[in-house]
């Protein structure tokens, strides 16, 4: 084995230990001594490879988006029912997060508590995770007759800003709820009813009106 290759080897075996820190704790809670005393590294390999604890945390934010969207994009969703379509998403959702626990609680840690100071820094690191939502996005609204002045670009707006909004929601629930597990199966299972909302909207129209 050549140096470069015992490099990545190392790079690699930090930032697997770091996922599995943050995402059985957080961000704050996380702990570079626990990486390295459970874990055999020392702490100057560490930052040798890592600046410091939020590089090391971002490069866990990066992983789990990548892992992520490529495992989203694993099947094919196109279908002429939009129910099915949302369907098969999240249900493709729920198996990463089943397969990958570790990079499910990172995620969640994203949308639920987010360290506040490196928010710009995910918003960069998740664009190609909201391209890949707002392609499937564009894909249900072909599939719809749209309101008269609503075009799809409309719609893909109207989509992330609720997303914000609902995502917003819960983050204001984060601060105060001890139980964030149940906040976290609390959030999967209003967001079928969340997208369903947004595409359908909560009242029937009147047609004498």
């Amino acid at each position: 084995m050549n140096q470069k290759e015992k490099t990545k080897l190392t790079y690699n075996k930090i930032l697997n230990a770091a996922i599995k820190e943050i995402g059985t704790h957080s961000y704050e809670s996380a702990s570079v001594n626990s990486i390295c005393s459970e874990n055999k590294i020392s702490k100057g390999l560490v930052y040798h490879n890592f600046r410091n604890k939020d590089e090391l945390y971002l490069r866990c934010v990066e992983v789990c988006f990548s892992e992520m969207t490529s495992y989203l994009c694993s099947v094919q969703y196109t279908t002429e029912k939009v129910e099915e379509h949302i369907h098969k998403l999240l249900t493709m959702r729920q198996s990463f997060f089943h397969e990958n626990p570790h990079l499910g609680n990172i995620f969640f840690q994203i949308i639920l508590n987010p360290p506040r100071h490196l928010l710009h820094e995910i918003h960069a690191l998740r664009k190609e995770f909201d391209e890949f939502h707002a392609a499937q996005y564009r894909e249900l609204l072909k599939n719809m007759e749209l309101r008269d002045g609503i075009t799809p670009e409309i719609g893909i707006e109207y989509f992330f800003a609720f997303q914000e909004m609902f995502n917003g929601y819960y983050q204001n629930q984060a601060r105060d709820e001890k139980d964030f597990i149940s906040l976290i199966k609390n959030h999967e299972l209003h967001l079928t009813n969340v997208i369903d909302i947004l595409l359908y909207g909560i009242a029937k129209e009147d047609p004498t009106l």
